[in-house]
C-alpha cells in the first residue's frame, strides 16, 4: 500500500463524510439535552435505537445487502453493540446532567487518543510523531476547555461525575470503532453489519432501562419524539456508515479527530442555547483543541489509500 502525501487526508472522499459527521454530531448534543428533561435517560436511548434498528434494517435491505450473517459476524455485531449503541450512549446521556452539552462534546472529542492506540495494537495502523504532536496539542485545549468548565459549572451538577461518564462514554465508543475495522468486520456489508449492532445495542439499553429506570416512560411531548426522529436516523443511520467508512480509510486515529470540528458546532449551539460564557481560558482551548486538529489530519499516514 503506497503512502499518501498529507494533503490527501484532505480529498473530497475524506473530507466531505468528515464534513457531514461533524454536522450532525455537531448538533445531536444539544437535541440530547431536550431528551433528558424529565425523561430517564436509558429510555431515550432505547427510544432512539428502536428506530435506528427498523430503520437500519430497512437501509440494509433497501441497498440490496442480505440481513443473513455468520455466527462469528453475529458475536461482532453484538460486542459493537454493547460498546457504541448501549455501553457510548447509557454514558453520554447522564453525563449531560452534569456537563453542558459542549464540554461533554469535548470530552468525547478525546477519542483520538483511544482510538490510535486502540488502532495500533488490533489493526496494526501506524502513529506518526506528527500525529501525536497534534493530540498534545488538542490535549491541552481541552483541558483548558475543563478548566474553565470546573469554574463555571453552570449546571450545578457534579463535574467530575460528568467528566467519568464521558470518559466512559470514549472508551466504549472508541473499542466499537476499531472492532468494526477487523477483518471480520470488514468481510460483512457495513449496513448488515449496523443494523444486527444497533439491534444487539438495543436489547442491552432495554435491559439496562429497566433494571435502572424501570417501566418504559412515553413523554407526551412532540418536541422529544421529534428529537428521537432526529438522533435515530440522522445522529444513527446518517452518520455511523460514513464514520466507520472513515476508521477504515484513514485508519482509527485521524477519524476520531472529527470530534474536534464537532466541538466547534457543539459548543457555538451551547453558547445560543445553553448561555455558554467564552472567557479567554475557554477562547484559548479552542483555539488550541482546533490547532491541533490541523496538525494531525496534515500528518503523513500510511492507512491512507492513494488515488
Amino acid at each position: 500500500m503506497s503512502e499518501a502525501p498529507p494533503h490527501a487526508l484532505l480529498a473530497p472522499r475524506v473530507a466531505i463524510p468528515f464534513i457531514i459527521i461533524s454536522l450532525i454530531w455537531g448538533s445531536t448534543w444539544l437535541v440530547i439535552v431536550d431528551q433528558i428533561d424529565g425523561v430517564p435517560p436509558q429510555w431515550s436511548v432505547v427510544w432512539r435505537f428502536a428506530l435506528a434498528t427498523v430503520g437500519a434494517a430497512i437501509l440494509a435491505k433497501a441497498m440490496g445487502h442480505s440481513l443473513a450473517i455468520s455466527r462469528r459476524a453475529h458475536a461482532l455485531a453484538a460486542v459493537i453493540g454493547l460498546c457504541q449503541f448501549c455501553g457510548n450512549f447509557n454514558f453520554v446521556y447522564p453525563a449531560e446532567l452534569h456537563l453542558t452539552s459542549g464540554i461533554v462534546a469535548v470530552m468525547l472529542s478525546m477519542m483520538f487518543i483511544p482510538n490510535a492506540i486502540f488502532g495500533k495494537l488490533f489493526l496494526g495502523q501506524p502513529i506518526t510523531p506528527r500525529f501525536m504532536l497534534g493530540g498534545l496539542i488538542a490535549i491541552a485545549g481541552i483541558a483548558l476547555l475543563l478548566v474553565n468548565e470546573s469554574r463555571e459549572a453552570r449546571l450545578g451538577g457534579n463535574v467530575p461525575l460528568g467528566v467519568w461518564l464521558a470518559l466512559g462514554a470514549v472508551l466504549a465508543a472508541s473499542l466499537a470503532s476499531v472492532f468494526q475495522a477487523g477483518k471480520t468486520g470488514q468481510s460483512i456489508p457495513m449496513p448488515s453489519l449496523l443494523a444486527w449492532s444497533i439491534f444487539y445495542g438495543l436489547l442491552f439499553d432495554i435491559a439496562l432501562a429497566l433494571m435502572i429506570a424501570g417501566p418504559p416512560v412515553f413523554p407526551a411531548r412532540w418536541s422529544y419524539w421529534a428529537g428521537v426522529a432526529y438522533l435515530g436516523v440522522f445522529g444513527s443511520l446518517v452518520t455511523f456508515p460514513l464514520y466507520w467508512r472513515l476508521v477504515r480509510e484513514i485508519g482509527a486515529g485521524r477519524a476520531a479527530y472529527n470530534g474536534i470540528a464537532v466541538v466547534v458546532i457543539a459548543m457555538l449551539l451551547s453558547t445560543v442555547f445553553e448561555g455558554y460564557r467564552w472567557s479567554p481560558l475557554a477562547v484559548s482551548g479552542a483555539v488550541l483543541s482546533l490547532a491541533g486538529l490541523v496538525v494531525a489530519l496534515r500528518a503523513r499516514n500510511p492507512a491512507l489509500k492513494s488515488g
